[in-house]
């Protein structure tokens, strides 16, 4: 019952949640906000633009962490929950998500894809209890960042 509620009105009842990326390149600014429509082609690949091209209007606000050695520690807050929202909005930037074969440039000096969900909070569905869950920031992004 609970999870059948909390998947019905999860928009609703998450106020904050947060990424990091490890992003390939320095942001043009050290905080803002990216706004687009993002729409997928037949491929399922999203495509961002400015104008409506008839997909789902996304926001993304985003404050540069660390940077150094061509690369950027970014902290994202969704303001909507599209498909890829971040990878396409961090490539709108010019800075791509570190091994990101899709929307990046397939540099990979950690492993993995740097994304990261890092903090969550909602609304419990029965008692309305604040809920907030967070998790460290993997030390490998930090550590590209600050390397020599």
């Amino acid at each position: 019952k609970v999870a059948l509620q909390f998947e019905e009105d999860w928009k609703e009842r998450v106020y904050d949640r947060r990424y990091v990326a490890l992003a390939h390149g320095e942001l043009p600014k050290s905080q803002g906000t990216v706004s687009s429509y993002l729409k997928d082609d037949s491929h399922y690949v999203t495509h961002s633009s400015q104008e409506d091209n008839g997909g789902k209007f996304a926001v993304t606000h985003y404050k540069k962490l660390k940077s150094g050695n061509g690369y950027s520690l970014v902290e994202l807050q969704l303001e909507t929950g599209r498909k890829n929202q971040i990878r396409v909005h961090l490539q709108d930037l010019g800075c791509p998500v570190v091994g990101d074969l899709k929307y990046g440039d397939g540099s990979d000096p950690i492993g993995r894809l740097g994304l990261h969900a890092y903090k969550l909070c909602f609304k419990h569905p029965v008692t309305g209890e604040d809920l907030k869950f967070t998790s460290d920031i993997p030390k490998a992004f930090s550590a590209v960042v600050e390397a020599i």
